[in-house]
């Protein structure tokens, strides 16, 4: 009785471009960014002393917002942009 077993490694990608690199970090720099303001900024958080403050002003801090704006460029721009970037240098 023989038995082969096979598995498929998930490849890594490699961007070989600085254009490519660039547009990749920027949307975690950008979340890193918002982070670390609302560590050097932290009396600006109303979610650390919330008193007679309504939900949106607890919810829309400017420091989360950023965070978030780095999450969606990460995820809904970046990723298909980088797509189209690979798609141009393979046929250029």
């Amino acid at each position: 009785m023989e038995t082969q077993l096979a598995t498929r490694v998930p490849a890594v990608r490699t961007y070989r471009s600085h254009r490519a690199r660039l547009i990749s970090m920027l949307g975690p720099l950008t979340s890193l960014g918002g982070v670390v303001w609302a560590f050097a900024q932290p009396y600006r958080l109303t979610l650390l002393h919330p008193h007679h403050q309504g939900f949106w002003w607890l919810v829309i801090e400017p420091q989360l917002l950023v965070v978030v704006a780095g999450a969606v460029f990460s995820l809904l721009v970046a990723r298909p942009l980088l797509v189209d970037l690979e798609e141009a240098d393979g046929t250029a």
